[in-house]
């Protein structure tokens, strides 16, 4: 008797963990679930945001688009919605608050923790500009790599796999400033992933693939070897700029300070440096080069008509 009533629990308690995933529903059009955070972020919630197209089929492909330091992922889902219906895509959105992952745990991908702003950091008056004095801010590094931002796209994308019975085994992922932060870092930091395309537009500042500079200018310190450039050389990065993200743009706000100055002094300088940098490292060590460079004529600091000419590039070419 006990036995039969064991087996009963365990079946009633498996099939409360399966339901818990099965809550998470991806219905035709536009709408929203709720995903848990990953390691170090057990207790927080974070809302997904997605479009399924009215053909989506399980060939269909998957987008991740990672939204900006305004983690509006609605608008940035928003943005992709004629896209998914044109071609069939499924996008999908995550919206990380300010509350659950600040400044480190989002732009710089949970690899600092301790970090506070608000020594050594000041907004310049009547500009987009933030300085940033190197000697007075102070972090501590995050040696596990399990509670970064980064295992959480596979991890989203699996869930969604799960969820819609698709046949995909990889995902594409394109991210606007903050969001291009974010996915540059991804190709450094976590080559293994599913990832396949990874488009990270006008980021405003870079983490270069060089061992003598500190992070999150550099990779000091850091578990990154010639092996893991090697993986993260191999896959399809792409630095996706605007013509227009230079000198004279004004949105978005735009970090300074000694460091980040040598890569330049705007986003378009800032990409091409860091692509010409990586290039240059990846044929000194005779790696192979996956990267691409991409600027786009006519466009600043703006997510949607980067979004556009993004869903041309992957869609519509032989990329």
């Amino acid at each position: 008797m006990k036995t039969k009533l064991f087996a009963f629990m365990a079946l009633v308690f498996l099939g409360f963990v399966n339901n818990s995933n099965a809550q998470s529903t991806i219905n035709i059009g536009s709408g929203s679930f709720e995903f848990p955070g990953g390691n170090g972020h057990q207790d927080d919630t974070i809302k997904v945001y997605y479009h399924k197209p009215k053909s989506f089929s399980s060939k269909s492909k998957i987008l991740l688009v990672i939204p900006g330091a305004g983690r509006n992922a609605d608008d940035y889902r928003d943005s992709w919605v004629e896209t998914s219906e044109k071609h069939s895509v499924l996008i999908i959105s995550p919206s990380y608050t300010e509350k659950d992952y600040d400044y480190g745990a989002y732009h710089l991908g949970g690899i600092v923790k301790d970090l506070d702003l608000r020594k050594g950091v000041k907004f310049i008056k009547g500009t987009n500009k933030v300085e940033m004095d190197e000697a007075v801010v102070e972090f501590k590094l995050n040696a596990d790599s399990n509670q970064w931002l980064y295992p959480d796209f596979d991890r989203l994308f699996e869930l969604v796999v799960e969820i819609t019975a698709s046949s995909q085994n990889t995902y594409d992922l394109f991210g606007h400033s903050a969001g291009g932060q974010i996915l540059h870092r991804f190709a450094l930091f976590a080559p293994k992933s599913k990832a396949n395309r990874i488009l990270a537009s006008n980021a405003g500042s870079y983490t270069l693939p060089e061992f003598n500079t500190a992070f999150p200018f550099g990779v000091k310190d850091l578990s990154i070897n010639k092996q893991s450039l090697k993986q993260s050389f191999k896959k399809h990065l792409v630095i996706f700029l605007g013509e227009l993200d230079n000198a004279d743009e004004t949105g978005g706000l735009l970090l300074r300070s000694v460091t980040v100055d040598k890569q330049g002094t705007h986003r378009l300088a800032r990409g091409q440096y860091f692509y010409k940098k990586s290039q240059d490292l990846a044929k000194a060590e005779r790696l192979r080069f996956n990267w691409t460079l991409v600027i786009n004529p006519g466009i600043g600091h703006n997510q949607r008509k980067m979004a556009k000419v993004a869903a041309k590039y992957l869609y519509e070419g032989d990329n």
